[in-house]
């Protein structure tokens, strides 16, 4: 049998080392690679090569830290995979709603973005019986909320199934993206999920690096890092505190709003934008750090942890705020893999996945042990003290990288640096962001352009766990569920 080709992470090849798998031997890989806990397919799309297709995968393999890939032609048609690989469903609907190939048998071959004239909601699930009774909710919410639907299907106040409906923005940018890198390239990086702003931009700048070997200094992927758990920590504390908001735990509610700023100010420290655009960049980053900043950070940071730190005991010590919380939206490990579940939705579960642990330590090795935080009861207070712990994880990285001396300063990259990636070449790249694993794929054509260039953001991966949490739970519970999970409508939707 032919053997996939390896690739590290943020890495490149040329394209024609992928190998090309018989079907049943494609299948039996995939299969392979859906069968072990920290292996999982991490990107699975098509490609079209005249009048056929290529289906490529890309699979996680912790074991080498890093990529296994594959692919097989098809025409118009192929065996749906779905029934056997269900991490696999929804990436089957996006090459049949993208490229127009059919995935013969699958279970739901629903679209992944709603289009117009879908709005009445005819091809939703429904339940049978005189007690069952539907309750919609969105496209539109209140405030500032984006678009998606919520069909849950009850009986009395209890939820048997919710559907959740998605993409009623669709904005593209997979196919603007098509003949960069150019000047637009990171804008729409930074803003297909503006708060993961610094992710987005990190995994997109390692691939172009990869296509066009650009070396990257020790001190700026350092000072990624750096970015990094800022923008992780900010949002881990907006969560934290919206989900006492709705559990009407006021005092954490109303510290971490504010709290979460201070460390979106610490961010403009560094770059000038609270959301870190404009900061990461192709070689290295785009304003550099001495000493002196490092300090101002690390005095801030220290005054800010000690608030944080109150406001955080607070909630996690009220008998009240337990009570609500334990045992609710639970998601079993078992579902949790099947799903290919990731970040702290998949830790939460216990599914120890961490791009920082699976695909090398690297910039973290120095100052940080490798461990990835897991909870083992899959409920919202488990989705909560990941985040607590996730967010004293990174304060101590934090705090030992900018207490340090030997990696500073860092030089900024000149602007204009000349980028010319390699022609007819694939590359890979993940990034653990807030919410999980950021995987980005690009394949150049003849030009060393972008011929195709694919954004897995994790919570493309991770909607389907809210839909099982709310099995069995009363619809009371949602607002509590959805907010343990805080997913992208707009990452979704690319």
């Amino acid at each position: 049998m032919m053997r996939p080709m390896k690739l590290g992470n943020g890495m490149a090849a040329p394209w024609r080392e992928v190998p090309k798998f018989e079907w049943t031997d494609f299948k039996s890989w995939l299969l392979t690679c859906s069968e072990e806990p920290q292996r999982r397919i991490a990107a699975f799309f098509a490609i079209p090569e005249g009048a056929r297709f290529r289906l490529v995968a890309v699979a996680a393999d912790p074991a080498t830290r890093g990529f296994e890939l594959g692919s097989a032609e098809v025409d118009g048609h192929y065996p749906a995979l779905s029934g056997e690989i269900v991490a696999l469903q929804k990436f089957e609907r996006l090459i049949a709603e993208r490229d127009g190939v059919v995935p013969d048998g699958h279970p739901y071959l629903q679209p992944v973005r709603r289009l117009r004239g879908d709005e009445n909601g005819g091809d939703f699930l429904a339940m049978g019986g005189a007690a069952v009774h539907d309750v919609a909710v969105g496209p539109v919410h209140a405030g500032v909320i984006e678009p998606g639907h919520f069909r849950f299907e009850c009986v009395g106040e209890t939820v048997h199934s919710l559907e959740i409906s998605l993409g009623y923005q669709h904005r593209g940018i997979e196919s603007m993206l098509s003949g960069g890198p150019d000047g637009k390239t990171l804008p729409l990086m930074e803003t297909a999920d503006g708060s993961s702003s610094i992710a987005a931009a990190t995994v997109c700048s390692r691939l172009i690096e990869a296509l066009a070997g650009l070396e990257v200094s020790p001190g700026a992927v350092t000072l990624r890092a750096v970015a990094l758990e800022l923008e992780r920590i900010a949002n881990h504390v907006g969560d934290l505190g919206a989900l006492a908001g709705d559990v009407a735990f006021l005092p954490t509610a109303s510290f971490c709003g504010r709290i979460r700023g201070e460390y979106l100010n610490l961010t403009a420290e560094l770059c000038g934008n609270r959301f870190g655009r404009g900061f990461v960049i192709p070689g290295g980053t785009r304003f550099g750090l001495d000493r002196a900043g490092a300090n101002r950070i690390l005095e801030r940071m220290r005054r800010v942890k000690r608030d944080l730190d109150a406001a955080l005991k607070l909630f996690f010590d009220s008998p009240t705020v337990l009570d609500r919380l334990e045992n609710t939206g639970r998601v079993s490990r078992e579902t949790a893999l099947h799903l290919g579940a990731v970040g702290p939705a998949a830790r939460a579960s216990g599914v120890a996945r961490d791009a920082r642990c699976d695909f090398g330590w690297g910039e973290y090795a120095p100052y940080a042990e490798c461990g990835c935080v897991t909870e083992e009861a899959g409920d919202v207070l488990a989705r909560a003290r990941v985040r607590l712990r996730e967010v004293d994880f990174s304060h101590r990285f934090l705090e030992a990288v900018l207490s340090g001396s030997e990696w500073l300063p860092v030089i900024a990259v000149p602007r204009d640096r000349r980028i010319a990636p390699a022609a007819d070449s694939i590359a890979v790249s993940a990034v653990e962001g807030w919410r999980g694993e950021h995987v980005h794929v690009a394949l150049t054509g003849g030009d060393g352009r972008f011929r195709a260039y694919r954004i897995i953001d994790p919570s493309l991966r991770n909607w389907e766990m809210l839909a099982m949490a709310m099995r069995g739970e009363e619809i009371s519970n949602f607002p509590i569920c959805n907010k343990s999970f805080n997913l992208s409508y707009c990452g979704h939707d690319l």
